[in-house]
Order: C-alpha cells, then sequence, then structure tokens
C-alpha cells in the first residue's frame, strides 16, 4: 500500500522545517497543499524541486478533493499532504483525508515539525505539564461563552487560536466565564514582529480591546489553580 505523508510546514519562519520534510517534498510523486503558492515558496526557499503531480486540497474543497488522494494511493502512488503552516489536521484542513486513508488501509506517516502549540505555551510562563488545545472558539459571543464554560473547572492550561479581529472579545468572555486568571496573548510567533503579552485577564481584555491585531493569534489561559486564579 502506498503511504500518506502528514507534513508539518514552517508557522512564520521558514528555516522552520526539518531535513526529512524537505527531502519526502521533493522525492514524492504527488504533492497536496492548502495554498500551491504558499507551499512553491517554502520549495524555492530550500532549493526543493516541485513535484510531478501539486494539487489544492483545502478547506472549500476537502470533501470532493479527499476521495481522489486516496485513489491516487490506491494506485500505488505516495502523497504528501501539507498546508500553508503547522500540521495538517490541526485547525487546518487534513483530517478527513487522513481518515479515509487509514480505513482504505493505507499508512500514514507523520513528519514532525513547527506548531504554534508548544511555542505558545512555553512563551506564556504558565505551566506546561498539561494542557487542553480547543482550536477556534466559536465566532457568536453565546456559543463562544458556552464553549469557555466547558473548561471553567479544568486544572489544565488552556490553549487556543483566535482570528486578529476577535482576540479582545475573545478575552472579554475568557474574563466573565473563567474569571480574573493569568494569560498570555501570543502574536506572529516565530516571525519578524512576534510578541507576547503576559498578564491578568482583566488587563489583557482591557489592552485588546482597543488595540488593533495583526497577524496570526494564539492565546493561552491558566487552569483553574488558585496560584493562577484571582478574585476581580
Amino acid at each position: 500500500m502506498a503511504t500518506l505523508f502528514v507534513i508539518a510546514t514552517p508557522i512564520g519562519n521558514l528555516e522552520d522545517i526539518t531535513h526529512r520534510a524537505l527531502r519526502l517534498l521533493g522525492a514524492v510523486p504527488v504533492l497536496a497543499c492548502e495554498d500551491t503558492r504558499v507551499t512553491r515558496r517554502i520549495l524555492e526557499r530550500h532549493g526543493v524541486s516541485r513535484p510531478a503531480k501539486l494539487i489544492a486540497y483545502h478547506e472549500h474543497n476537502e470533501a470532493a478533493a479527499a476521495p481522489g488522494i486516496v485513489k491516487l494511493l490506491g494506485q500505488g502512488q505516495d502523497v504528501a499532504l501539507c498546508t500553508n503552516a503547522g500540521y495538517p489536521g490541526m485547525s487546518d484542513p487534513g483530517y478527513r483525508v487522513i481518515v479515509q486513508a487509514i480505513e482504505a488501509g493505507h499508512r500514514i506517516e507523520v513528519i514532525p515539525g513547527a506548531c504554534a502549540i508548544e511555542p505558545a505555551l512555553l512563551a506564556s510562563g504558565l505551566p506546561v505539564s498539561s494542557f487542553t488545545f480547543k482550536g477556534f472558539p466559536p465566532r457568536r459571543p453565546g456559543p463562544r461563552q458556552r464553549f469557555l464554560e466547558a473548561e471553567r473547572e479544568g486544572p489544565h492550561s488552556l490553549v487556543l487560536y483566535e482570528s486578529p479581529r476577535r482576540v479582545g472579545a475573545l478575552l472579554a468572555d475568557a474574563l466573565a466565564v473563567l474569571g480574573d486568571r493569568r494569560a498570555a496573548v501570543c502574536v506572529e510567533l516565530t516571525k519578524k514582529f512576534e510578541a507576547v503579552h503576559r498578564g491578568w485577564l482583566s488587563e489583557l481584555a482591557a489592552q485588546f480591546a482597543a488595540t488593533e491585531v495583526r497577524g496570526e493569534v494564539t492565546i493561552v489561559i491558566a487552569g483553574n489553580h488558585p496560584k493562577f486564579v484571582r478574585a476581580v
């Protein structure tokens, strides 16, 4: 059976990719990627030849594209899967084709690499021994508050991705639902203008209520532990 290579790509700094990933990107006959333009920049940056077949696999076409990738695997062709940044399937397209490939009996090989979760946790100064990653919260206030409520009693550090347009709203809801906890807002990790803002949720909510955020955002919020929670 053929192999589906699930390859992590840089989340910002193009140097953050492994030799193994580059070797496979240049060796597989088929490369499925979220945005072919982004992937081409990675290949060009590292002098990697473009695969014979380059196809798009993104959130708008994955329902139709996944069976096509599984068909190629069934024909004996190895396929590499990557997204614009980080791991396929981690808040990015990929889960659907991975599951279908497994169900069809194909081999899955994950190539480790860059991801925003661990750098954000380590830079936050909050406990890293256990954490909960929840991806992107709901966009609307009501569902977002219920989403946060499910984590209110959890002792684990909470890691979230968020749109730069909704950072202030998320922090305000987190303060209202979780109480005043230590938190960190990590912006543009690994990139030139990387910044980590640490403080209490009350402080961060006030700061980002009127602050325009540019770039990718990862938020870390302390778990329900007396050391990291204070009365409002």
